[in-house]
């Protein structure tokens, strides 16, 4: 995990069609082309406070984050109990699912092969921003 790269405010505009896409038996296809679209109004939450992340590691691998996806990290959410974060162990990016019970703070992997990571004695944790949408390439071109 690298440093921040802040989102352009450009719009994008895209064909949205209004018929469903379906992932068992495939439907009749037709012009459904309904209206362009702005991703950043479907993906940000605060645009101000949105940044993109590369992923690079499998620690979050079983909830479908996989090295050299991109993640989109608000900065403007409240981290709360089971939450996706972006967190900063000894000036370290890590992305990991927020255990937050009573005094008891940890970050669980989603990948049994990583332990949980408690903070030890001397050790900082900040929450930098909340993970929002996982964006991950399904084919290389």
């Amino acid at each position: 995990m690298n440093t921040p790269i802040p989102l352009s405010t450009a719009s994008l505009p895209l064909v949205l069609f209004h018929a469903p896409v379906y992932a068992g038996f495939p439907s009749p296809a037709a012009d459904y082309a309904q209206r362009h679209i702005n991703l950043n109004e479907h993906l940000l939450t605060n645009e101000s406070a949105s940044f993109l992340f590369h992923v690079r590691g499998d620690s979050m691998n079983g909830i479908g984050i996989y090295d050299g996806d991109t993640l989109i990290v608000d900065r403007s959410i409240t981290p709360k109990h089971n939450h996706i974060a972006l967190a900063i162990i000894d000036e370290e990016f890590t992305v990991k699912r927020l255990y937050k019970r009573g005094q008891v703070i940890k970050l669980l992997a989603e990948n049994p092969a990583y332990p949980p990571i408690e903070l030890r004695d001397g050790q900082e944790l900040r929450i930098w921003g909340v993970v929002t949408f996982n964006l991950h390439r399904l084919l290389n071109v």
